[in-house]
C-alpha cells in the first residue's frame, strides 16, 4: 500500500522545517490510495468498535458552540451511516483508528517516517490518528489541540480559519485550562477574529497543519469530506504543554505568578523536570485530567431533517470522552 506510493508531494527540508513556526499548506498523495472510497469506508465502519467512534451534528452559527451535540447510531448499519453523512448534518470520527485497523496505522507510521526522512533533525513520537467522515455543510467550532495536529484533505472541500498565536485572542490561562481538563477544547468565539485569520479553502491532496495549542475552525463547503487528522508529539511539544502545566500546577502549590511560557534555557527545563518529578510525589502530583461528560442527545435517523432525530430526556445518557 503506503510503500508503492510516495506520501508526500514536492516536499523540502526547508518547507517541511516550518511545520512548527507556521500556519502552512502543503500537498501530499494520501487520496489516491484505495483507503477511503465508499466501499473501503463502509468496510472500516463495519469493523471498527461503536465505542471510540464519535457522531456529532452542529448548528449554523460558529458562536454557538453549545449547538455541538453528541448522538448514537442506533440500529443504522455502516452503509446508513454513510449515506447519513452524505445526506445530513452528520460529523462521524473515527477515533484511535491506528489502534483498531492495521493498515490505517501501516499507513500513518509510514508518512511520519516520510516526514523525517525529508526534514532531518525532526523526532516525532505518539502518533495517533482520527478519520473523519462529514456532512457537506458540516462544521466544526472554534478550539485548539493539545498535540502537534495535521489535516490530511482527501475528499470534498472545506476552510478553515486558523488564528496566529501572536494574535492573543487566546490566553496562556486558556491553554492552560484546557490542558489540564478544566475547560473543553472547543472554546469561546467572535465573529470579529476572523479579521485576523489565516484562511485556507483546504482541496483533496492538501495538508493543512499550525503551531501547537493554534486555535482553528473549520467548515465543510462542497461534498462529502473525508479527512485524516494525525497528531503527534515531539520532544518541544511535549515541553511546551509541560511549561503550561508546570505554570499552572506551581501557582496553585507555591503562590507566585509562575507565568514565563519561554521553552529554551535553564529555567523551562527545570521547571518541567520539577513537574515530572512532582507527578512521581503522591502529596504533590496534580489532579489528572477528567474527561468531559457530554449527554447523548440525538440518533442518527435518515427519515429526519439533518437525519437527526433528538431523544427525548428519558432516553439520554453520559457518554466520557476521555
Amino acid at each position: 500500500m503506503a510503500n508503492h506510493l510516495k506520501l508526500l508531494e514536492n516536499w523540502t527540508p526547508e518547507q517541511a522545517a516550518r511545520m512548527e513556526r507556521n500556519i502552512f499548506v502543503a500537498q501530499h498523495r494520501l487520496n489516491q490510495l484505495e483507503l477511503f472510497g465508499d466501499d473501503q469506508l463502509v468496510d472500516l465502519l463495519d469493523r471498527h468498535p461503536r465505542r471510540d467512534l464519535g457522531i456529532n451534528t452542529m448548528g449554523t452559527d460558529p458562536t454557538r458552540r453549545q449547538d455541538w451535540q453528541e448522538g448514537r447510531a442506533g440500529n443504522l448499519d455502516s452503509t446508513q451511516l454513510l449515506e447519513a453523512a452524505r445526506k445530513g448534518r452528520i460529523w462521524l470520527n473515527i477515533r484511535r483508528v491506528m489502534d483498531h485497523h492495521p493498515e490505517y496505522a501501516e499507513l500513518v507510521l509510514a508518512l511520519y517516517d516520510d516526514l523525517e526522512r525529508t526534514c532531518p533533525g525532526l523526532v516525532t513520537y505518539n502518533h495517533s490518528a482520527n478519520l473523519l467522515i462529514s456532512s457537506p455543510e458540516a462544521m466544526v467550532y472554534y478550539h485548539l489541540d493539545c498535540p502537534a495536529n495535521m489535516l490530511w484533505h482527501l475528499r470534498g472541500k472545506k476552510r478553515v480559519w486558523a488564528y496566529p498565536l501572536e494574535s492573543s485572542i487566546v490566553s496562556d490561562e486558556t491553554i492552560e485550562g484546557v490542558l489540564c481538563g478544566e475547560k473543553s477544547e472547543e472554546l469561546d468565539f467572535r465573529r470579529e477574529w476572523d479579521e485576523l485569520a489565516v484562511v485556507h479553502d483546504l482541496e483533496p491532496g492538501e495538508m493543512i497543519t499550525w503551531p501547537q495549542h493554534t486555535p482553528h475552525r473549520v467548515v465543510n463547503t462542497e461534498g462529502l469530506n473525508v479527512s485524516l487528522s494525525t497528531e503527534h508529539m515531539t520532544p518541544r511539544a511535549a515541553r511546551r504543554n509541560n511549561v503550561y502545566l508546570a505554570n499552572r500546577h506551581f501557582r496553585e502549590l507555591l503562590g507566585g505568578s509562575w507565568r514565563r511560557t519561554e521553552l529554551d534555557g535553564w529555567r523551562p527545563a527545570l521547571k518541567e523536570f520539577a513537574l515530572r518529578a512532582c507527578r512521581r510525589a503522591p502529596g504533590l502530583k496534580p489532579v489528572p485530567p477528567q474527561g468531559y461528560k457530554y449527554p447523548i442527545t440525538f440518533e442518527v435517523d435518515l427519515e429526519f431533517p439533518n437525519c437527526v432525530r433528538p431523544l427525548d430526556g428519558a432516553h439520554r445518557r453520559e457518554l466520557t470522552l476521555v
